[in-house]
């Protein structure tokens, strides 16, 4: 049992996923509130379950699998729900780029797995993935305290409706998410080798 604690962890992430979606969607404190920390416990969730499976040795091509998959599903409904909601502060067009990346990076990952070749987490996509949800906690924390009343309630309106902060953190998460996949298809070993082969006939 312990040794299937990180896929299960996993699966309990992409079950959360749909609560998430649905409180945010729902404009009251308790339930901006309630995918506020949900959101933090699921990623909490993708710290520990890659930290169980390196400690017990529980690592499998399903957990390879599921783990990433479980993150895309979260960060991107996520990211989709705010595009519904703030859609200035979160435009269709950057949340675009970022799924059309994970697609991307999916992709060459189940065809470098097919052909025995595992595609390696870069440094800079580590960046990245804490950039994103730096970004989205930050959002679901300002979403909440719009809620609030009072002086929290104020600030939280005019960082959301008026300060280009969030914007501007946004378009570092793209910018990062961006760079992360054009590294992922230079480094792909794969295509490196296909690459090479071109050049050298």
């Amino acid at each position: 049992m312990r040794r299937h604690l990180p896929n299960i962890l996993t699966v309990t992430r992409i079950l959360l996923t749909p609560v998430v979606l649905v409180l945010l969607a729902t404009k009251t404190l308790w339930a901006q509130a309630g995918a506020l920390l949900l959101f933090m416990l699921a990623a909490v969730s993708d710290y520990l379950d890659g930290r169980l499976a390196r400690e017990m040795q529980a690592a499998s091509r399903l957990g390879r699998f599921l783990d990433p998959l479980a993150d895309k599903v979260l960060v991107l409904g996520v990211f989709a729900t705010l595009a519904l909601e703030q859609p200035e502060t979160v435009p269709w067009w950057a949340v675009g780029l970022i799924a059309l990346r994970d697609v991307v990076i999916t992709a060459l990952r189940t065809w470098g797995e097919a052909h025995g070749e595992s595609l390696h987490t870069l440094p800079l996509a580590k960046s990245k993935t804490v950039a994103q949800l730096f970004f989205l906690v930050t959002m679901l924390a300002l979403l909440t305290a719009r809620q609030l009343p009072g002086p929290l309630e104020r600030s939280a309106t005019w960082m959301l409706d008026q300060s280009l902060i969030p914007y501007a953190l946004l378009m570092v998460v793209v910018a990062l998410t961006v760079t992360t996949g054009a590294l992922y298809l230079y480094y792909h070993p794969l295509l490196a080798r296909s690459s090479r082969g071109r050049r050298h006939p």
